[in-house]
């Protein structure tokens, strides 16, 4: 009992989830993006999204997510794809085997990571803002 205690009271006390957390939706941090005309190094395949952060694993953990189709109705379920946004390449690659086709094809892992980095470090800013926030578009 005192070796739980111990190791949950830092946790508690630096605000931060233990590994068994579950996020509620007012938890989680997003913000619309979606590429420039001329965005070279745009790394999805999809020209606009979500990119949101969430706890997972104890962590916080930067995702890109589809956006539900305009076209759908309010009644039709949608499952959005999504992938985690890192410069973990192991993460990048083995985290991201089911939805990987929303990223443009790299020839690379090395590629792949210089074109994430940016929006990694944009997931980390937002990563950073009050739990439950919607920041704008273009305000990290």
């Amino acid at each position: 009992m005192m070796v739980e205690l111990a190791v949950a009271v830092p946790l508690v006390l630096a605000g931060e989830q233990d590994l068994f957390h579950l996020p509620s939706p007012d938890e989680v941090r997003t913000q619309p993006i979606s590429r420039a005309g001329n965005e070279a190094n745009w790394p999805f395949s999809i020209d606009a999204g979500i990119l949101a952060c969430v706890w997972s694993g104890g962590q916080k953990v930067v995702i890109f997510m589809e956006n539900r189709p305009f076209d759908l109705g309010e009644d039709d379920t949608f499952e959005p794809r999504s992938v985690i946004v890192t410069t973990d390449p192991f993460q990048l690659t083995i985290g991201n085997m089911a939805y990987r086709e929303l990223f443009r094809p790299a020839a690379s892992v090395e590629e792949r990571i210089r074109l994430v980095a940016p929006f990694a470090a944009m997931g980390q800013r937002l990563c950073n803002q009050p739990a439950g926030a919607h920041v704008g578009h273009g305000e990290l």
